[in-house]
Parts: C-alpha cells; sequence; structure tokens
C-alpha cells in the first residue's frame, strides 16, 4: 500500500500530473525508517513507545551506544524491516557533538537489502 511521499521534515511532493506524490516499496521503507529514528518517544498520543529520537543526542557528550541502542530498539518495531536477517546498525562519534550511523537491514516489502546511512549530527 502505497503512502504520501514526505520525507521526515519535508515537504509534500507533487507527482508528474500535479497530484501528490506516493511513496512506494523501498522509498516508503525508508520513509517510515527515518520518521520512526528522528519521532520523538511520546510524540504519538495513540503510540507512546513509537519513535527513537536521535535529535536527542546532537551535541551530547559520548552518545554512540545509547544511540545505536534506540535505534535497534526501533528497528525492531517497524513492520516494514524484515525481523531477519536482524539490521546490522553501526555508530561511530566523529566532531564533538557529530554521529555517523549506518544502518543494513532488509526490506520486509521487497526482500531486498538496503542501507540507510545518516552522516554528520543526528
Amino acid at each position: 500500500m502505497a503512502d504520501l511521499a514526505l520525507t521526515f521534515g519535508g515537504d509534500l511532493a507533487f507527482g508528474n500530473g500535479g497530484d501528490l506524490a506516493l511513496a512506494e516499496a523501498a522509498a516508503l521503507t525508508e520513509q517510515r525508517v527515518l520518521r520512526r529514528l528522528l519521532t520523538n518517544p511520546g510524540g504519538y498520543v495513540w503510540q507512546l513507545s513509537y519513535g527513537a529520537g536521535l535529535g536527542q543526542f546532537v551535541g551530547a557528550a559520548g552518545p554512540a551506544a545509547a544511540a545505536g541502542a534506540l535505534a535497534r530498539a526501533q528497528m525492531r518495531g517497524e513492520a516494514r524491516v524484515a525481523s531477519a536477517p536482524p539490521p546490522q546498525i553501526t555508530v561511530s562519534q566523529g566532531n564533538p557533538g557529530g554521529l555517523a550511523m549506518t544502518i543494513a537491514y532488509q526490506d520486509a516489502a521487497t526482500g531486498r537489502a538496503r542501507v540507510l546511512a545518516l552522516p554528520g549530527s543526528v
């Protein structure tokens, strides 16, 4: 099932015919993963455990392990991410306040391996 194309923090996109663009397949999964990782916990009143709130780690000292643990927990809760093989998450701390996160996962809808990189401050 398609959803509106809306990257977290962005604007709705328009299709070639001037109507609202839809996200499907891998683009929809990536859109959902980004929304889940960047939404603050408690941000959805009807699902309080939804969201990793990775923005809370901007400027924090030494949060790489905590950020990785939150991302892992949230990836397990995303229906469009396959549980086997489990997502592989690598987090590194670069410049002060900067994290780089790479998430390798299998898209449950398409069966394809995907990699999502979140460079810089998450």
